[in-house]
């Protein structure tokens, strides 16, 4: 056992990792408050089920070195099967510890699953076969619908949103079940045709960013050929420069003549790497089947 414990303590030391990274578990850094319970709850959980681990290993250890039938005796050990006292706190006791996973894990689920308040930036995610349309139904394009964006074969569908506001997205597919996941949200979302005739809760809510930052997305669901290819990209601006970029999206462009794109806004903000007009955390799907490509 000290052996085992020493080369723990060598495997994670040498192995460059922190405290946090340890009691992560494996889990990414999360970008939303959402993201940090639920973190939480995947560490406290598993440190719960590591303590329960050692206690059973341990009272297994017990029982084989001190309970086991010696060599030559004629009787079994004593037997335990019996023992109400001891029956009684194998039963009480993972009663108890699944009553308090249960419990905070339904705390996290309902302020993951909460209803939006009215105060949200309003966002809406379209899926089909293989790409994404994200609209803003409050910024009215020049065209007189809302700002849009489509992602195409030859660019990535770029959903910018601000940081520090409070976010509500409803979504649809156009054809097969679709999954939006950004893997610093911690979660994925099932984007269905017919939410309301499949009876599917669409508009889901985060508190917000965190922090400004580009951050890949996928989808998450197996819904074609092209599944793997499906990607966007999440956008976090400044307060700031969100609202620079929306006010921007309701203007005419006058190198076309209509209203300014997504891709060509960024580009007319320059603010750097985050309004760089194109995805910089993946890249657009070649539809040739025979081409061969590697997706971040």
């Amino acid at each position: 056992m000290g052996l085992t414990a020493a080369a723990v303590v060598v495997a994670v030391t040498t192995s460059g990792c922190s405290v946090d990274e340890v009691l992560r578990f494996g889990w990414p850094v999360g970008v939303t408050p959402e993201a940090t319970q639920m973190r939480t709850l995947w560490t406290w959980a598993a440190v719960a089920a590591l303590v329960v681990g050692v206690i059973v290993w341990g009272l297994t250890a017990w029982t084989v070195a001190f309970h086991r039938k010696r060599a030559g005796a004629s009787d079994l050990p004593r037997q335990f099967q019996y023992n109400l006292p001891l029956e009684l706190v194998l039963t009480v006791v993972p009663l108890v510890i699944v009553a308090v996973l249960f419990y905070f894990t339904v705390v996290v689920q309902n302020v993951v699953d909460r209803d939006a308040e009215g105060n949200e930036l309003q966002v809406t995610i379209t899926g089909f076969q293989w790409n994404w349309e994200f609209g803003y139904p409050q910024t009215i394009a020049p065209n007189g619908l809302p700002a849009s964006v489509v992602g195409t074969t030859t660019s990535v569908p770029i959903l910018v949103l601000p940081v520090d506001r409070p976010i509500a997205f409803t979504q649809e597919s156009k054809d097969v079940i679709h999954s939006f996941w950004v893997p610093e949200f911690l979660f994925k979302r099932d984007v269905m045709p017919y939410p309301e005739e499949n009876d599917q809760k669409n508009t889901w809510v985060i508190d917000r960013i965190e922090r400004p930052g580009a951050f890949v997305g996928r989808c998450a669901e197996f819904c074609g050929a092209y599944h793997s290819m499906m990607n966007f990209e999440v956008r976090a601006l400044p307060p700031a420069q969100f609202e620079q970029f929306l006010q921007i999206r309701q203007r005419i462009d006058p190198q076309t003549g209509q209203g300014f794109t997504t891709n060509a806004a960024l580009a007319a903000m320059n603010c750097g790497e985050l309004c760089n007009p194109e995805s910089i955390t993946t890249q657009p799907a070649n539809p040739d089947p025979t081409a061969r490509q590697a997706f971040k």
